[in-house]
């Protein structure tokens, strides 16, 4: 049995569009390769009939979409201390320590928060992000601290990720940045994708490859030959906040992916070098699936931050 069925009538012909794209779009919680494997696997129909990717949803049809029952996971639960900002029997939301990488992946298959949740829900994770990202709605990468929620179970997952794609989840950040910002506050607004040669790494695009990125920020503190900025992430790119503080000239301290010079020059004007990237991610609000109130949490930022702010404050 299907631990979740769904059934819907297309509303209008879409002749350009594949289902898969056309699904994706409709189910931000499932990736384009998920729903790909449904469609071959037969739990996508149309009219009650197999298909492929490559129908074009035509109005009138049913659609008919079986969530399978998540497969045990791959990941090992491990017993790792969560700093738990909050818990139900719907979500959780947590802060998420600096060097903890969130899934499984190559060369991090195990020590993950995926293992860490696996073996405080015991079980109780949704599935549909895939057997090596139980309850994962979204990421912080490896370096980053701060506020992350994770869903126990389907519905609360695509509700979830139902927010995030509307860009409805509020997104604050703290980061600590190389050099003086001119202005107060500001918006950066520049489209982000895959940089053309380096391939593990993000870039500003004004090409036809770059996606929209809007990153609102405003200045709270200035520090000896660094800034202590807050920022508002209004989409929600890969890398986004390193990428757009890079491509105003003031990349994120300790970021030696985006800003090895300038963190290099930070250690030589001031001796003091970063741990790591200093960036937090400080307050998340977003509606609760089930109550359908708005809840906001703060995850105070960590002892390295505290040390860097100590150290960088002008005398």
């Amino acid at each position: 049995m299907p631990a979740r069925a769904e059934t819907f009538t297309v509303e209008r012909s879409l002749p350009g569009e594949r289902l898969d794209t056309f699904l994706r779009r409709k189910f931000p919680a499932a990736s384009r390769g998920a729903i790909q494997r449904l469609i071959e696997e037969g739990c996508i129909t149309i009219n009650g009939q197999p298909t492929k990717p490559t129908h074009a949803p035509r109005a009138g049809e049913v659609v008919a979409v079986e969530w399978p029952d998540a497969r045990p996971a791959e990941a090992l639960p491990e017993d790792i201390p969560l700093d738990i900002l909050f818990e139900d029997e719907a979500l959780l939301v947590l802060n998420k320590p600096a060097g903890l990488v969130v899934h499984p992946g190559a060369g991090h298959e195990e020590h993950t928060l995926v293992n860490a949740l696996l073996h405080h829900c015991r079980g109780e994770l949704s599935g549909i992000g895939g057997v090596a990202r139980p309850g994962i709605v979204h990421r912080l990468d490896k370096e980053t601290s701060g506020c992350l929620v994770a869903a126990k179970n389907n519905e609360t997952h695509v509700a979830l990720s139902t927010q995030f794609a509307g860009r409805t989840v509020e997104k604050i950040y703290l980061a600590i940045v190389c050099g003086a910002l001119s202005r107060e506050s500001g918006n950066i607004r520049a489209a982000i994708s895959r940089h053309s040669s380096h391939r593990k790494r993000m870039a500003v695009r004004d090409d036809a490859a770059g996606r929209a990125a809007h990153t609102g920020y405003r200045v709270l503190e200035r520090l000896r030959e660094a800034t202590l900025v807050e920022a508002h992430l209004h989409t929600g790119r890969t890398h986004q906040i390193r990428v757009h503080f890079q491509h105003l000239g003031f990349p994120v301290a300790g970021d030696t992916t985006y800003g090895q010079r300038q963190t290099l020059r930070l250690a030589e004007l001031t001796k003091y070098e970063a741990p790591r990237v200093l960036l937090h991610a400080h307050k998340l609000a977003f509606i609760h699936p089930r109550s359908m109130k708005k809840m906001n949490f703060t995850a105070p930022w960590p002892a390295d931050f505290d040390a860097a702010l100590k150290f960088l404050r002008v005398d």
